[in-house]
């Protein structure tokens, strides 16, 4: 029930300025310091906590960032890294939805208040100035009348007369002053009450865009959490795995076993730390890293630096121990220009390193050189950035992406221009980047749907529409204006807030689309309408977007000899699939009908088109609804003897049928034959819909047997 208006003050007892006036007055202007008092209170609290949240949002943008930079320490691209991606992207947007309703909150609170403050109150205090002053006046003024003899008439007379001028003066300005105080009292109540609205539809605003957001990520939470589930179980059987190695190289190592072996990993014949001594001082020893790969003996001084070629081919050396030093373990290895000493750690790793050089000599001499030169070395892997690298990209992207990037213009995003667009609104057919995809989300599911091209999946009549439509179709068609209106399209680098003027000008507020009729005329409303189905009628999808831009509506009837029909019923009866799907997507009511009491459902029944009937039962449409004439679609079809079409409302009816008899606790989910079934009639209606054409009853005996022939092989 609505609240009683507030108690104004009575312009009558204004005039006889009674006590009881004077009361109400002091009770009025009491209540108007005590509301400042509280307004001022408001402004700062509101300031104070827009200040916190700019710094929490700032914080919390420094924190994604470490965390996306933490994301990306993952290995090579896998299911993990993309719901990680994913889940980044969608935080991006929380903290873009927090800027906005720190913003509108300023707006709502701040602003309005100071609004009511600074008309108000500044005025309504001067007034109160003059009153109080007129008052003092007529106290003076009474009082001089009262005190003249009644001897001096002329005296008296001027005292009376002045005495009644400052009485009409005080009443002047009492009524203005009662005026201002009731209309404050009046005004600041609605002005309040909108603050708050306003306020709260912000904060509504926030939470459902965020529940949108979070719901779309759901999917990916469930897939991630079978991923970290498999993940949890290989990394314990890998700690196992781990300790079990740990294990035996420490029993190895107790066991004395040389720790010098070929490596299975690498092109090395053995590895291992030798100490080498200096050609220019016999006495300076220094432990390195040596291995031999190639016919070549390398080595490396510290882990910092390359390896370095000690002896370039093992052919031209020969390797001898050195008995005569007094260093223990030392062999040497001689060349034709050098010899070079060195010293294993033990008796063990000096005869493994024997063993190896001497090896790895006589496999160089038995090796036949044209032998080499006809067995190709294995090719290293591409540089970054070459175009083996580029190839390797491009088959590595998903099979969505790919599709909708052939579109028109689709390579780049439709808003800014940004290159390699990931993000795709359904229902306008058109690619943008994820800054603008954030944008598009908070514009409402009514006007953009927005879905990843690499995160969700796609179905093929969407991917159709991206492709057919595209972002040079649809901006010939929202941009028509731009030059004209003097507006400059927003680029990559341009700020989010002219992003998001530029798209709520663009496709909400539709500033630029050039109208074939004026605004305001019925009849011209109509001939949108009727524009739109006949579009829908002829599947023309441009002619259709066209429609719908200049403000056509998705679920308005046309009237004369189709009185009732709406464009996806002339989409069924014209045969085209995607017109079905564009008019579906942007919210068409599947289950309308007209006049006749035929929906989209009869439509396509009465044509034949199964493509449509496919489409329009996955939609939810309803296979009970009859018409005028008490049919329903099924009963169309078998009439039109439409043979496919009676197969599909039959099978759809008789899976609604089990569904419905398992109960509530029942199996959940549909019969596995009817999805079939279903599967192959929509892929049909995508990739061959001629085939469907062609397949109906036959009229005469003959085909009519053979036709019941085919129905029981099936």
């Amino acid at each position: 029930m609505e609240s009683p208006p507030p108690p104004l003050l009575d312009f009558e007892e204004c005039v006889k300025d009674s006590p009881h006036f004077r009361q109400k007055l002091d009770e009025f202007e009491a209540d108007v310091s005590e509301l400042q008092t509280q307004l001022d209170k408001v402004m700062k609290l509101c300031g104070k906590m827009v200040e916190a949240g700019q710094t929490y949002s700032a914080a919390n943008q420094l924190f994604l960032s470490g965390l996306a930079e933490l994301c990306t320490r993952q290995d090579k691209p896998s299911v993990l890294s993309n719901c990680l991606q994913q889940f980044s992207q969608g935080l991006q947007e929380m903290v873009s939805f927090h800027t906005m309703l720190f913003d509108q909150t300023r707006r709502a609170i701040n602003q309005q208040l100071s609004n009511l403050c600074t008309q108000f109150l500044p005025q309504l205090m001067e007034t109160r100035k003059e009153f109080v002053r007129i008052g003092e006046d007529l106290e003076t003024a009474a009082a001089k009348n009262a005190q003249v003899s009644r001897h001096k008439a002329g005296e008296a007379e001027r005292a009376s007369h002045l005495l009644l001028a400052t009485h009409k003066c005080h009443q002047h300005f009492a009524l203005d002053y009662c005026l201002q105080l009731n209309t404050f009292k009046t005004q600041q109540r609605v002005d309040i009450l909108n603050s708050v609205f306003s306020f709260v539809q912000a904060q509504f605003t926030f939470f459902h865009q965020g529940f949108d957001l979070l719901r779309d990520l759901e999917p990916t939470m469930k897939t991630m959490a079978s991923q970290i589930s498999l993940l949890s179980t290989d990394c314990g059987a890998k700690r196992k795995d781990l300790e079990n190695t740990h294990l035996l190289v420490q029993q190895r190592d107790a066991s004395g076993e040389p720790l010098v072996r070929p490596c299975p990993n690498s092109d090395d014949i053995i590895q291992g730390y030798l100490f080498k001594r200096s050609r220019r001082k016999s006495k300076t020893w220094k432990r390195c890293w040596f291995s031999i790969r190639d016919n070549q003996l390398l080595y490396r001084k510290s882990h910092k630096e390359e390896s370095m070629v000690l002896f370039e081919d093992l052919r031209l050396c020969a390797v001898k121990p050195l008995e005569n030093m007094d260093r223990r373990f030392c062999f040497e290895l001689l060349s034709v220009q050098k010899c070079c000493a060195l010293q294993a750690d033990s008796e063990q790793l000096k005869q493994a390193w024997l063993s190896a050089l001497q090896g790895s000599i006589d496999l160089a001499y038995r090796e036949r050189t044209d032998s080499q030169l006809t067995q190709p070395r294995e090719l290293p892997p591409p540089p970054a950035g070459g175009e083996a690298s580029s190839g390797a990209t491009a088959a590595q992207r998903p099979a969505a992406l790919d599709v909708a990037l052939r579109g028109p213009g689709n390579h780049v995003c439709c808003d800014c221009g940004e290159e390699e667009p990931r993000w795709a609104s359904i229902n306008l057919g058109v690619t943008m980047c994820i800054e603008c995809s954030g944008i598009h989300r908070s514009l409402g599911v009514h006007l953009s749907k927005v879905r990843s091209l690499t995160l969700d999946s796609w179905e093929a009549e969407q991917l159709k529409l991206l492709c057919v439509l595209g972002n040079d179709v649809m901006n010939r068609i929202y941009e028509a204006r731009c030059s004209e209106e003097g507006r400059d399209k927003p680029r990559t680098d341009s700020p989010r807030a002219a992003k998001e003027l530029w798209i709520r000008e663009k496709f909400v507020e539709k500033k630029f689309v050039r109208s074939s009729c004026s605004e305001g005329d019925g009849a011209e409303k109509d001939d949108v309408a009727l524009r739109l189905y006949r579009a829908a009628l002829a599947g023309d999808l441009v002619a259709m977007a066209s429609a719908l831009a200049e403000g056509a509506e998705v679920n308005g009837s046309i009237v004369g000899k189709e009185a009732g029909r709406t464009a996806l019923i002339g989409a069924a009866v014209g045969g085209s699939l995607l017109a079905c799907e564009f008019l579906l997507v942007n919210g068409a009511n599947v289950n309308h009908r007209d006049q006749r009491g035929q929906g989209a459902l009869h439509a396509a029944a009465t044509a034949g088109h199964t493509g449509q009937v496919c489409l329009l039962l996955k939609r939810g449409a309803n296979q009970y609804a009859v018409d005028e004439r008490g049919q329903d679609p099924l009963a169309i079809a078998m009439e039109t003897a439409h043979a496919d079409i009676v197969t599909l409302l039959r099978m759809a009816r008789m899976n609604e049928e089990m569904r419905d008899s398992e109960g509530v606790f029942g199996a959940v989910g549909d019969d596995e034959t009817f999805q079939d079934i279903f599967r192959d009639f929509s892929n049909m209606a995508s990739h061959d819909p001629e085939r469907l054409s062609r397949r109906q009853f036959g009229r005469g005996g003959d085909d009519n047997e053979v036709e019941e022939e085919e129905r029981e092989e099936s």
